[in-house]
């Protein structure tokens, strides 16, 4: 498992009620790839620096995931197909930021047969 950000940006003319449905079905989506919503951060509406389709604000939520590559691959594909969804972003976070200790490299595997003299290799 790997930590995770999800920034959304939900259109700001939709219900409360029908951004609570997008979240759901995100973070539903995450526990059934076998991750965990760790947080969900509602920052709510907020204006634009500059005009995104057409629009000049929107609903920003922010979602901290700990999940495998490929449920956020999955995520990923499911915002960019949602007509609610303005912009979204997802973002590894990297281990120091997280929280948690870096992982540690995998030892070499060191076969036995290859350090074992072999009697009959020179002729003994």
């Amino acid at each position: 498992m790997r930590p995770y950000e999800v920034m959304i940006i939900f259109e700001a003319s939709l219900e409360e009620d029908d951004i609570r449905a997008g979240i759901d079905r995100a973070t539903e989506l995450i526990t059934s790839k076998g991750g965990h919503a760790v947080r969900v951060d509602r920052w709510g509406k907020r204006r634009f620096a500059y005009e995104l389709q057409h629009r000049t604000e929107g609903y920003y939520v922010l979602i901290e995931v700990s999940a495998p590559p490929e449920a956020m691959a999955e995520l990923d594909r499911m915002l960019h197909l949602a007509d609610e969804v303005i912009r979204h972003k997802v973002v590894r976070l990297p281990d120091a930021v997280a929280g948690r200790a870096p992982r540690a490299p995998q030892p070499a595997a060191v076969s036995v047969a290859a350090s074992a003299p072999d009697p009959e290799a020179n002729g003994a």
